[in-house]
């Protein structure tokens, strides 16, 4: 879990415009997400981890993909 607070902080450190230009990328639910793990362990909803894991990584990797590709 984790990474998903690595992948929060790297967001964060985004350039505003960057985000703003790349609307199609959940930039802020990811942030708060990360939020969520970050300082609320014991409150997570292990049902909502799993369906980020199973339905919402892989599209968000492609999308990533693209922007790396452009």
């Amino acid at each position: 879990m984790m990474q998903f607070v690595v992948i929060g902080e790297i967001i964060s450190r985004l350039d505003e415009k960057f985000k703003t230009s790349h609307s199609e990328i959940p930039w802020q639910k990811i942030k708060d997400f990360r939020n969520i793990i970050a300082h609320d362990y014991f409150g997570i909803d292990v049902d909502e981890i799993w369906d980020i894991i199973n339905n919402k990584l892989l599209p968000l990797k492609n999308d990533i993909n693209g922007l790396l590709e452009k």
